[in-house]
């Protein structure tokens, strides 16, 4: 049996955008077994995944020497045929090249790729297209390169059954003290630093516009050390029914959470990312800056379940400037869009 290592030992959000690779990988050798090398911050996600056979927890570049070379004797012992590192340095180059993988296969990236046999040109920091287009891209050469057809991915890539939506749905009704029976669109206000992001009064100012339009309610989403932001948001739209959830047991629990959603809103972060994988219909908000634009970090909603939002592109040193982002102008054009799912 193909055993393939996968690699993507980043941050949430980043590994969320490598789904469609897993997909499309498993899809196009299905009798293969597909190994996620993961953080321990990403490893339950990873284990959610569908396309996933097994997972192996990255002890990450700041480990001590002893606990790399047990990593490096891990991944040995596995036999691996392959590895696949969708982001590569020269931490995860050195990793694989120890291990003595067969055939390892990286973006050309600095030096780091003169330790990998098989490279990939792609000009990443140009971000002409999707993080997780990239990401298939190198799927698509290393099948082309082993002689495989290439089986095209489609979302959703997670799927959750109606029998556990309604259970997850209940149980935040319970513990919220939501209406079932009314559209629920959740907003995350946190940005764990990898992004710029909206300020709360813009949130507050979306928040009362949708509260306006449309008869729901509102799910503040908190990570660790944000739901003082949340409480201060949830203030701020005093009398809209809005409540603070930072309590869930682990991110798959979060993940159904969110799969309960009617709506999700978010900067440019992991939350945002994981509802696109769950196809529940996203509005995010993004820099204009090129490392960090709406198509750069494009979600993996099924088309036309995602809208998104960005400071005037012409606008220089401030494109990262959110607050440069009209909460009117983004109710006007969200208006028709949001029709489609709560009408």
């Amino acid at each position: 049996m193909e055993k393939v290592l996968v690699v993507r030992n980043d941050k949430i959000g980043d590994f969320m955008l490598a789904w469609p690779s897993f997909a499309m990988l498993k899809q196009s050798m299905p009798d293969c077994q597909v190994t996620a090398l993961v953080p321990a911050y990403t490893a339950e996600l990873a284990q959610l995944c569908p396309w996933i056979d097994d997972v192996i927890v990255d002890c990450t570049s700041n480990a001590d020497k002893t606990t790399k070379k047990q990593l490096v004797q891990q991944i040995k012992t596995a036999s691996f045929n392959a590895v696949i590192c969708l982001f590569s340095n020269g931490y995860n180059a050195k990793l694989m090249w120890q291990a003595r993988i067969p055939y390892r296969l990286a973006p050309a990236t600095k030096l780091a790729q003169l330790l990998y046999n098989r490279r990939l040109t792609q000009r990443r920091s140009r971000s002409e297209k999707p993080e997780y287009e990239y990401n298939l891209d190198i799927i698509r050469y290393f099948l082309t390169d082993n002689g495989v057809d290439i089986v095209e991915p489609s979302a959703p890539y997670l799927s959750v059954t109606d029998n556990m939506l309604a259970e997850q749905k209940s149980k935040l009704a319970s513990a919220l003290g939501l209406n079932e029976m009314k559209k629920w669109c959740f907003v995350h206000a946190g940005s764990g630093g990898s992004a710029n992001n909206l300020s709360l009064a813009q949130y507050a100012d979306l928040i009362k516009g949708l509260a306006q339009a449309h008869d729901c309610e509102f799910v503040l989403t908190a990570g660790p050390g944000e739901a003082d932001k949340a409480r201060e948001l949830q203030a701020l739209v005093e009398g809209i029914k809005a409540e603070v959830y930072d309590k869930n047991d682990g991110l798959p629990d979060f993940t159904r959470s969110i799969a309960c959603a009617d709506l999700f809103v978010a900067g440019s972060t992991g939350p945002l990312h994981i509802a696109a994988t769950v196809d529940v219909p996203t509005i995010g908000f993004f820099p204009s800056k090129r490392s960090a634009t709406p198509l750069r970090w494009k979600t993996i909603n099924s088309e036309g379940r995602h809208l998104a939002f960005c400071p005037p592109a012409d606008q220089g040193d401030q494109a990262t400037d959110m607050s440069l982002i009209s909460i009117p102008n983004v109710l006007v054009a969200t208006a028709p869009w949001l029709a489609q799912y709560w009408s």
